[in-house]
């Protein structure tokens, strides 16, 4: 493997890291457990210690900035995390029927 190889790799893998924490940190700002989450999307998969280690790096609520839902959809999508959208949808739908009863 060469150099220019290496460098899109570990710049992928970046990238990849800062998508679960922004999924990790919108969890936290709409308190939704993101495990959960992730055991709805994939339930064949073992735990995922990257979300485990991002879940880590979250802040509060209170000191968080504010995460568009859109926001956490298109970076899921377009690290091909389909499924975890999905279930992202389906979080936000229940929390929106819950809010109407």
């Amino acid at each position: 493997m060469n150099e220019t190889e290496k460098t899109v790799i570990a710049n992928y893998e970046q990238n990849e890291r800062m998508m679960i924490l922004v999924f990790a940190q919108w969890c936290v700002n709409y308190d939704v457990d993101a495990l959960e989450v992730y055991k709805k999307a994939y339930p064949q998969q073992q735990a995922n210690k990257v979300l485990e280690e991002m879940m880590e790096e979250t802040v509060p609520k209170e000191e968080a900035d504010f995460i568009a839902t859109e926001t956490v959809l298109q970076a899921l999508q377009l690290f091909g995390n389909d499924d975890l959208a999905f279930a992202v949808q389906q979080e936000v739908d229940n929390q929106n029927m819950n809010k109407g009863k």
